[in-house]
């Protein structure tokens, strides 16, 4: 198997730990070099982190000395990108120019016309935009980006039913958990016993990426798709996993709930056949019960990349109806930019 020398952007944040966290025993990729601010830089990652996460840090990692988020200081293939988008726009600008691909988590090129916002059971094809970047005149360099939290349960679970029938509009509400805020997070006077109504910046990214996940390629460009989203961000009580409540009219009319049932179940992902590592199978479950998916019960589940669907019905207000439910923090961060860094080997875009 194919092993490509890695390194991770924002190392000691909580999306650079998630990505070590992820990475640990991963069969194609191994970290061989960590990028974080001056103030880290030159001490071992065991001191210069605050780690987080509920394992135990890697002892490789521990050691490993961090240095200063630039080209020259990382002898690597490509990097994961966890960093704040505040200083991630130039410094993942100067890798791709150098040559070295960017897989990133930030926001800051998602709009980008020739930068790819993906999930791989979603939208694989855009990843040809790759080939109309010039930010390297070798070719070589270029960026990759996975789209907010929760766009990702969103339009993974979406997807089937916009295949089938088509989406007309959509109105929803997302239940979003607190290490969605990062560390340290929301003060806990606010959040305990209590639900925040408002996330700011939040609904504009629901309201507009969606369109460029679920958009078609056309004449080397994505035609964004023609779907207006009312979203209302709220924050709850819940460590990991965002739960969504979702309303949508379709543009084609089912008969019954039954054949939207039916269109979930037998959906085939296109990045099936691959066997990608990191790959959920399903990518999408849909549960029976009416209770669940719940946060608390199966966020985890495929190592926290499944989506989880319930509660999808027939609605009395527009068409259908559902719940959505991702784990924030693999599926909707770091997790999602593997599975797109394990599509782009699979299809040799790497170098």
């Amino acid at each position: 198997m194919a092993e490509y020398r890695v390194g991770v952007l924002g190392a000691t944040g909580a999306v650079g730990q998630k990505f070590i966290h992820l990475l640990r025993n991963h069969p194609w990729f191994k970290v061989t070099a960590l990028g974080a601010s001056e103030r880290s830089a030159g001490k071992t990652y065991r001191d210069a982190a605050n780690w987080v996460e509920s394992s135990e840090m890697p002892s490789d990692i521990a050691d490993m000395v961090v240095t200063t988020c630039e080209p020259g200081k990382m002898d690597v293939d490509f990097v994961f990108s966890g960093m704040d988008a505040a200083i991630a726009g130039d410094i993942e600008m100067a890798f791709a120019k150098a040559g070295i691909p960017v897989i990133t988590n930030a926001r800051v090129y998602r709009q980008h016309e020739n930068v790819p916002l993906m999930v791989p059971e979603v939208n694989p094809d855009h990843a040809e935009l790759i080939h109309s970047q010039d930010f390297d005149p070798n070719g070589k360099g270029f960026i990759v980006t996975n789209p907010n939290c929760v766009c990702i349960p969103l339009t993974t679970a979406l997807k089937p039913i916009y295949d089938a029938f088509g989406v007309e509009k959509i109105i929803l509400t997302s239940m979003q958990a607190v290490s969605g805020a990062g560390y340290p997070g929301v003060p806990s006077l606010d959040i305990l016993c209590n639900i925040v109504p408002y996330i700011g910046g939040e609904e504009e990214k629901i309201a507009l990426e969606p369109l460029k996940l679920l958009g078609t390629l056309e004449n080397g460009k994505v035609k964004f798709a023609d779907l207006p989203i009312h979203a209302t961000a709220t924050r709850v009580p819940v460590i990991n996993g965002h739960l969504l409540s979702v309303t949508a009219s379709l543009k084609k009319k089912p008969a019954s709930i039954d054949e939207v049932i039916d269109v979930v179940k037998n959906w085939k992902s296109p990045i099936d056949d691959l066997n990608l590592p990191s790959a959920p199978k399903p990518p999408v479950r849909l549960y029976e019960d009416p209770r669940f998916p719940q946060p608390r019960h199966q966020s985890e589940y495929e190592n926290g990349m499944q989506v989880g669907m319930g509660r999808l019905r027939m609605a009395n207000v527009m068409d259908i109806s559902f719940n959505a439910l991702g784990h924030n923090t693999v599926r909707g961060a770091a997790g999602c930019s593997i599975l797109n860094a394990e599509y782009l080997h699979a299809k040799g875009y790497f170098k």
